[in-house]
């Protein structure tokens, strides 16, 4: 039961060791031939897919219905691309009955630029007093502009 709480509602796709590493934190007399024997048994039943996105590097996803994957070459996390945002056309090869694909796509994700304050324009930029000032000087300054201003 600890198995399917965390694979079958997680939004990794974690390998059988990650998985038995999450749940015997919970469960810590789960063993690791119950966790793979369960895995197997949820790929068996259709209810996980067991996929091979590297060489020698097996993990399963919750996510039954057709989507792609990006792997990100930075943190090796798998993210799930939806169907329509990769186009590709039928696949038809000759002497073969294709049963399914994926595409697999790798790269890094792009940060995306924050979003800075809105710098002062020159009418908006405010002077600083040089350091000698007194303050007497900077009200007797900032009184004189204002009277600037008005006329």
């Amino acid at each position: 039961m600890a198995v399917a709480e965390y694979v079958l509602t997680t939004d990794e796709h974690p390998s059988a060791e990650q998985v038995l590493t999450r749940v015997t934190k919970r469960w810590p007399y789960l063993s690791r031939a119950t966790v793979y024997n369960t895995l197997n048994l949820f790929v068996r039943e259709g209810l996980l897919r067991q996929l091979v996105l590297a060489e020698g590097n097996v993990v399963f996803d919750p996510k039954l219905e057709r989507h792609h994957h990006f792997i990100d070459d930075a943190t090796g996390r798998i993210e799930d691309v939806h169907w329509d945002a990769v186009k590709v056309g039928d696949a038809q090869l000759d002497g073969y009955s294709v049963r399914e694909y994926m595409v697999v796509l790798r790269g890094r994700k792009v940060r995306r630029p924050t979003v800075t304050a809105k710098q002062p324009t020159a009418k908006q930029t405010v002077k600083s007093p040089p350091p000698s000032a007194s303050a007497s000087s900077v009200r007797r300054e900032t009184k004189k502009s204002k009277e600037q201003g008005r006329t």
